[in-house]
């Protein structure tokens, strides 16, 4: 049997027989607004897992969804319980390295921060343990890559790098995808090998362009209480410590050691670098933590679909925030989270009314509000080992995270173009709007890894994720840059994210018409997208669907 090429595969989906056009029915740009400016407000403190902000956007979001006559999608139920476990640290000393040539000292907030995944323990210290550089902290034998190469570092402090070896690089080639961060870049993968490799604690080196944002995001991010997965082994075999520490302390702190952390930096970006211990360095920490395990809640909505209710769409959002957190000079310790992400809770609450509005679709659809993407896209991760909705009966989805208030653009842009056959869905969605999809402008940000959208994808799932386009109707890309860094410098995980009466909603509005159109021509279609040929998710999805 000849296999149909790639491109013709795509060009027979959006056929008119697989993909019906884009409606004229518009999601309620009023309804987001109701709803972003109620969960953002102060009284929701935050909307932190664990907290009252919890329990009044769960309760918000069921009365919405069942005004809308949705049904709950948890056997009924509205909720799906998600076990964690909250550490919240306390009395912590600095990070002190002693035995180079002075010693260094961090203090935490404003020049280290630190934390631990295990949690059966109150208390944490490392103590005099040797320090070693291991450059990125990347373990990859497909790339013939490993760091942690001849170096055995269990019970010892390591120092890594942010981001992947050939982030500079221009384009997208390279070991490591050049310019476009994989998942060996991001903070979560490092600290899980570290943990891999035995060792007592893993410091991030904090670099604002390879880590994609300035200090005040870590500190505030990572000051408060933080949530993890409760594994029910009290995470042991987690390191002892994981954090980050400000550049300029890592230069000193090598520097110590008779050691240069650029010329370090340039020889980790090659393959057969060999991680560098800290001769006679030894680093101490310590701190007693705050536990207490909870059961936080993923938000389950159903539209059941008219012909085929066993085959589903998602629609996904994260409800929740940071909480209480760093606060502002004026004293505002409220991170409300208006932007990131009461914008994409509202936006499941406007689809939602939209698709009840125009009745049920030939598949059932699923509005999935979950919990804890600011910890490690906890809640989208339990929901995919724990599926509410079998996988393989799931056609695919969107995510919906931070939608932007910088007005009309001529573009969207796709976070993982090319990777799905989705792709040629929105296409089909922008072409009536008269606009096109770009790839990202920074790939090296790694934003594929940092919403829940790849929570579904490591279990096969297709999911689409875009953001509002930077090349904007009135001042074009030099606008749209310039608004993105305004809100990531200013706003992004800090108590300035705010509803603001002002906000320009036309943007929004036109992506918010995509993510209808998108969503409800899966919903009718008969199609199963796929991820495109040769994609690291493909082989997951086609065993899912093997003899479906």
């Amino acid at each position: 049997m000849r296999l149909l090429p790639s491109t013709l595969l795509i060009a027979l989906l959006t056929s008119s027989a697989a993909m019906a056009a884009p409606s004229g029915i518009s999601p309620s740009i009023e309804t987001m607004k109701e709803v972003v400016k109620e969960i953002s407000s102060d009284a929701y403190e935050g909307r932190a897992p664990g907290t009252v902000g919890e329990e009044k956007t769960l309760s918000y979001l069921v009365q919405r969804f069942a005004a809308l006559g949705l049904k709950p999608g948890n056997k009924g139920s509205w909720f799906q319980d998600v076990p964690l476990v909250e550490i919240a640290a306390k009395d912590v000393s600095p990070l002190r390295f002693t035995g180079g040539k002075a010693p260094v000292s961090a203090v935490y907030g404003p020049q280290m921060v630190i934390a631990t995944y295990r949690t059966a323990q109150p208390h944490i210290e490392v103590k005099d343990s040797p320090v070693v550089f291991v450059g990125y902290g990347i373990n990859a034998p497909e790339k013939k890559w490993n760091d942690y190469a001849g170096v055995d570092v269990r019970g010892k402090t390591v120092i890594i790098l942010v981001n992947d070896p050939d982030y500079q690089t221009p384009g997208r080639s390279g070991p490591f995808n050049g310019r476009a961060m994989t998942y060996y870049g991001r903070w979560t993968y490092k600290f899980e090998e570290a943990a891999r490799q035995g060792a007592a604690a893993a410091i991030i080196v904090h670099d604002t362009v390879p880590a994609a944002y300035g200090w005040n995001v870590v500190q505030s991010s990572w000051t408060g209480a933080q949530h993890v997965a409760d594994h029910g082994d009290g995470n042991a075999k987690q390191s002892a410590a994981i954090g980050w520490m400000q550049k300029d302390k890592a230069a000193a702190l090598l520097a110590s050691a008779g050691l240069n952390l650029n010329s370090l930096s340039a020889a980790a970006k090659k393959r057969g670098f060999k991680a560098v211990p800290l001769k006679g360095v030894r680093a101490n920490v310590s701190f007693d933590n705050i536990v207490r395990k909870h059961q936080s809640k993923n938000v389950v909505a159903l539209l059941p679909g008219k012909t085929r209710p066993d085959e589903y769409v998602l629609y996904a959002a994260h409800w929740d925030h940071l909480g209480r957190c760093e606060a502002a000079p004026d004293g505002d310790d409220i991170c409300n989270g208006a932007i990131d992400n009461a914008t994409g809770t509202a936006a499941l609450v406007a689809l939602a009314e939209a698709n009840v509005k125009a009745g049920p679709a030939a598949r059932s659809q699923v509005f999935l509000a979950v919990t804890a993407e600011e910890s490690g896209l906890l809640g989208s991760a339990y929901y995919g080992n724990h599926p509410v909705f079998p996988l393989g009966q799931t056609v695919g989805g969107v995510n919906m995270d931070a939608l932007g208030m910088a007005g009309r653009a001529k573009n969207v842009v796709v976070i993982g173009k090319g990777k799905s056959q989705l792709d040629a869905y929105l296409d089909r969605a922008l072409a009536a709007q008269k606009r096109v999809a770009s790839l990202e402008p920074t790939p090296e940000k790694g934003f594929y890894y940092r919403s829940d959208h790849f929570s579904f994808a490591k279990h096969g799932v297709p999911m689409l994720y875009f953001e509002g386009g930077q090349d904007l109707v009135r001042g074009g890309p030099a606008a749209g840059a310039a608004a993105a860094r305004e809100y990531e410098e200013h706003r992004y995980h800090g108590p300035k994210d705010e509803y603001d009466p002002k906000w320009d909603w036309s943007g929004v509005k036109d992506d918010l018409k995509l993510y209808y159109d998108v969503g409800r021509a899966l919903a009718d279609t008969t199609a199963w997208p796929n991820w495109t040929p040769g994609d690291e998710f493909r082989a997951i999805r086609d065993k899912s669907r093997a003899g479906r």
